[in-house]
């Protein structure tokens, strides 16, 4: 009985440590690949040559590290470079994700691109339809919001009622808004009926106290 569970034992330490050096490998390979588009010009033939040059010796395409390299880049706040990558992984038949695209469309709306947030999101939703997540809708009428189309926004929304998504109490006031700027104040009203709990919460005193929201529903607010 000792030997099996020695063996056990160094089974489970090897398996480890295979993981870190891989976890370890494609963080190296990531940041490596934002230093060298970060000292590029922002010529697309450039910046497409050079992650071209860091995959030539891959026996397979390093998805792992492109997509870490993606959120350092985002946390980063490097938008421009966010988008060439993303971009580019995509171009490779790589990375095509609800997480990929969600970076993709925040950098779109960060760099005041909304046209092509606008032809990825059709693309989206041509392509995967049902599969989109709640989160994708959301950004999209976040970005609509951002860039003052109200009349976007309401048809993000009818595509999420048709497709029996359920809007977040943000997005439900992003909807909100936009049919309020758009003059229609009953459509406003019914959104915030249907989709807004009749009751909230809020901290008094220390505490944790549930309240109506009907004097919020009567003053038309959206903030």
């Amino acid at each position: 009985m000792p030997m099996p569970q020695r063996r056990m034992k160094v089974g489970k330490k090897e398996q480890h440590l295979w993981q870190k050096r891989d976890s370890a490998g494609s963080g190296q390979k990531a940041l490596n690949l934002v230093r060298i588009v970060s000292e590029l010009p922002n010529e697309k033939h450039a910046v497409y040559g050079a992650l071209d040059k860091w995959t030539a010796w891959e026996t397979e395409f390093p998805l792992i590290a492109a997509a870490k390299a993606l959120r350092i880049l985002r946390k980063r706040g490097q938008w421009l470079r966010v988008i060439q990558v993303a971009k580019w992984m995509l171009s490779k038949g790589q990375g095509a994700t609800m997480g990929t695209y969600d970076t993709l469309l925040l950098a779109f709306d960060k760099d005041h691109r909304a046209d092509e947030a606008e032809s990825l999101w059709n693309m989206i939703l041509h392509t995967h339809t049902r599969s989109i997540s709640k989160r994708l809708f959301s950004r999209m009428i976040s970005l609509y919001d951002h860039h003052d189309m109200p009349n976007k926004i309401i048809e993000v929304f009818a595509d999420m009622e048709e497709l029996g998504v359920r809007p977040d109490e943000d997005t439900v006031r992003r909807i909100a808004s936009a049919f309020q700027r758009v003059g229609q104040d009953d459509k406003q009203k019914l959104v915030l009926k249907k989709y807004l709990s009749k009751w909230k919460y809020i901290h008094f005193k220390g505490e944790r106290v549930r309240v109506r929201r009907d004097a919020w529903y009567e003053s038309g607010s959206t903030n």
